[in-house]
């Protein structure tokens, strides 16, 4: 019996989601169907082997009046990672990992958690220019108490040039404390580009989801050296109309406002000019992992105004590679 529950433990998981997006900005609508694959190798007790990869298609309409769409494809590894449990508090990561900055890179860019189809507008502040990073990491719980927990990463990646790893020289790390009689989660982030121009990113992070509710609230702020700014999103199931798989409670209203501040002219992953953005979405979550995203943004900044519609459809799978014993 045991050895035949280490057996199952041990099974590689094939997991990952199919998705296929709308989006109509300033009136020119693109399509992109995708797929994100991600396996989990357990080898042994201590080790872990896992990745993701995306391959997706983007139909984007002609510029200059041309009719027709233009057509690109994508297909590649977004991380390669070993995972390695030296002792309860700390777990050493080896490869091509997700960059531990702020929250949304490594929790929420898998399509079928993203309530919204895209990203924040300072999604990628503090990434280091690609969102990953190729070399070592620790991270793990330095204190787990039944009142509080204090989790901790800490990374250092080198520079490569690698089509499928790239990489920039850099390093940082993040810091979180977490109440669970609250079921609330804050965070800090350092990063620092080690190679060009060196920089200094810091970020914070509040989560909140209070018990016995359908409410919960996520929140970023990030800051570089040419500009900085905020996201906070909000979403609720209406299950007190007969709980979460009623087909009222199935249905989830989300809010997200975005502003970016930009201090001078550089090279930060954040618009050009001053930008606020209040994103309006509802979801609904069919059943079988299955969920319909729909949302209407409307965007503010100097350069222009514009309306952007997004919808798509997602679903969540999840095997064994083969059958446990």
């Amino acid at each position: 019996g045991a050895w035949q529950c280490s057996a199952a433990q041990n099974t590689p998981l094939l997991s990952g989601g199919l998705g296929f997006f709308t989006k109509t900005n300033g009136g020119a609508t693109s399509y992109m169907p995708i797929m994100e694959p991600l396996v989990a190798a357990p080898i042994g007790n201590h080790l872990l082997i896992e990745s993701r990869a995306a391959l997706l298609e983007d139909f984007t309409p002609k510029g200059n009046g041309q009719d027709g769409y233009d057509h690109s494809h994508f297909a590649g590894l977004t991380y390669l990672q070993g995972d390695y449990i030296l002792t309860p508090h700390i777990t050493v990561i080896g490869g091509s990992f997700l960059t531990p900055f702020a929250t949304y890179n490594e929790r929420l860019s898998p399509l079928w958690i993203s309530n919204f189809q895209d990203g924040p507008l300072i999604g990628s502040l503090g990434l280091m220019q690609t969102g990953t990073g190729l070399g070592g990491q620790l991270r793990g719980s330095a204190i787990s108490r039944r009142k509080y927990s204090v989790d901790y990463s800490a990374y250092f990646s080198a520079r490569s040039g690698n089509e499928q790893f790239n990489s920039a020289r850099s390093s940082g790390g993040r810091v979180s404390l977490y109440l669970p009689d609250q079921r609330l989660e804050v965070g800090t982030s350092y990063g620092r580009l080690l190679q060009g121009t060196q920089e200094n990113f810091f970020g914070i992070h509040v989560w909140w989801e209070p018990k016995d509710s359908a409410f919960r609230l996520r929140s970023e702020w990030a800051r570089g050296a040419h500009g900085q700014g905020y996201w906070i999103e909000t979403d609720y199931r209406l299950t007190q109309f007969g709980g979460l798989n009623s087909w009222v409670g199935r249905f989830e209203p989300l809010f997200r406002m975005q502003q970016t501040f930009t201090d001078k002219a550089g090279g930060d992953p954040v618009p050009a000019v001053n930008t606020q953005r209040a994103d309006f979405g509802l979801n609904y979550n069919l059943p079988h992992n299955t969920r319909i995203l729909t949302s209407y943004s409307r965007q503010f900044s100097s350069t222009r105004d514009v309306n952007i519609w997004e919808t798509g459809i997602t679903y969540r799978f999840l095997f064994p590679a083969w059958k446990g014993r």
